[in-house]
C-alpha cells in the first residue's frame, strides 16, 4: 500500500480581490460570484492564519472564505494597492499610479529591469515610491519571521520550518510588489508583463534544500481554476485591448 507524501513546506497564497466596482470600493455582481466561487477552493485548505488589505474590495473578497471557516482576518494597512503617483511622462505634468507606464517608454529604460536600480529614476524618486516600496516588503518581511522565516540578503532563514499555509487578499499592484521582493527581481518586470485576474490565487512555496536555508518558488501564477470550473470567464480587470482595434477594450 502506498504511503501519501506530505509535504514539508510553508505555503504562501497571494489573491487578487474579485471584479472590482471602484465607485464603491468593492465588487460588482461578477466580483461577488468570483469570491463565492473562489470560497470553495480555500475552504477545502488547512490555512493557519488570513491576512487581508483594508480596502473593501478586498475585504469582501475574503469574506465568504471567512464565513464559511467561521474564521477572522488580520487587517494589514500595507496590503493596500500600491498606489505612489508619478508624472508619467505622455501625460504632460498629470500624475499617475507608479506602475502605469506605456510599454515604448518603460522599456527605453535599462534600469527598470534591474532589481537594485529600478527606483533610481527620477520620476520614481520625484514620487517617493522606494519609500512606499521599503513599507510594504519591511512589513511583509516581519510578517514572514512570525511565521518562522526572517529574510537574510536574498533568502530566508528558516527558524522555525513549518507546513503552514498562510493567506494574502490583496491587490495586482501590491502582489508583484511582495512577488519582486521574494525573487529579488524589479517590480516593473512584473507590473508590466504580468496579470493576474480578479479573484486569481499566486502560491509561493518555501524550498529549503540545506537545512537553515529557505527560499520562495513560485509553483503557480494567477490561478483561475475555481472560475472554470464553474464555466465562469475571468473578468477583463487590470488588462488592456489585446489589439488596439479592438475598441470596447480599455486602452489606457
Amino acid at each position: 500500500m502506498s504511503r501519501i507524501r506530505k509535504n514539508n513546506y510553508m505555503k504562501l497564497l497571494i489573491v487578487r480581490h474579485g471584479d472590482p466596482d471602484y465607485s464603491v470600493d468593492s465588487l460588482t455582481e461578477k466580483g461577488w460570484k468570483e469570491a463565492e466561487y473562489l470560497s470553495e477552493r480555500l475552504t477545502k485548505l488547512d490555512v493557519k492564519a488570513f491576512y487581508t488589505s483594508p480596502l473593501g474590495r478586498a475585504k469582501d473578497t475574503a469574506s465568504f472564505t471567512l464565513h464559511k471557516m467561521n474564521r477572522t482576518a488580520e487587517e494589514c494597512a500595507w496590503l493596500r494597492e500600491f498606489s505612489p503617483s508619478i508624472l508619467r511622462p505622455d501625460r504632460n505634468g498629470e500624475r499617475s499610479i507608479c506602475w502605469d507606464w506605456l510599454p515604448q517608454d518603460w522599456t527605453s529604460v535599462e534600469e527598470f529591469y534591474q532589481a537594485d536600480h529600478w527606483y533610481e529614476h527620477p520620476l520614481m524618486q520625484e514620487g517617493r515610491v522606494w519609500e512606499e516600496y521599503q513599507w510594504v516588503t519591511g512589513n511583509f518581511d516581519r510578517l514572514l519571521a512570525r511565521h518562522g522565516y526572517v529574510r537574510e540578503k536574498q533568502y530566508y532563514r528558516a527558524e522555525r520550518s513549518n507546513n503552514d499555509t498562510i493567506v494574502l487578499f490583496c491587490h495586482l499592484g501590491v502582489e508583484c510588489v511582495l512577488l519582486s521582493h521574494l525573487l529579488h527581481v524589479s517590480p516593473m518586470i512584473l507590473w508590466h508583463g504580468f496579470c493576474a485576474a480578479p479573484s486569481s490565487v499566486t502560491t509561493a512555496v518555501t524550498e529549503e534544500r540545506r537545512e537553515g536555508i529557505a527560499y520562495f518558488r513560485v509553483s503557480s501564477f494567477g490561478d483561475i481554476s475555481h472560475l472554470y470550473v464553474h464555466d465562469e470567464e475571468p473578468a477583463f480587470a487590470a488588462r488592456f485591448c489585446e489589439s488596439y482595434g479592438n475598441r470596447e477594450e480599455r486602452h489606457d
